[in-house]
């Protein structure tokens, strides 16, 4: 089946699952005035911002390890 052979839906699934710009905007937006103010709120979305940060540097190792052994 060629690319234009195949349904809008199925286009579009592709498109969401690439789609990066939630996790580039959870790490750069700007500040929300109406965002509560409270250290639980901070400290969970900097143990977020932690954890993702490490789940991607393991997926890196991961992929350099499978390449290198090639």
């Amino acid at each position: 089946m060629t690319e234009e052979n195949k349904p809008k839906e199925e286009k579009m699934k592709a498109k969401e699952y690439f789609d990066f710009s939630e996790v580039f905007g959870y790490y750069f937006r700007k500040k929300d005035p109406s965002r509560p103010k409270n250290f639980n709120i901070k400290v969970m979305h900097g143990i977020n911002k932690i954890s993702i940060i490490m789940f991607l540097i393991a997926l890196t190792v991961m992929i350099v390890r499978l390449v290198s052994r090639a």
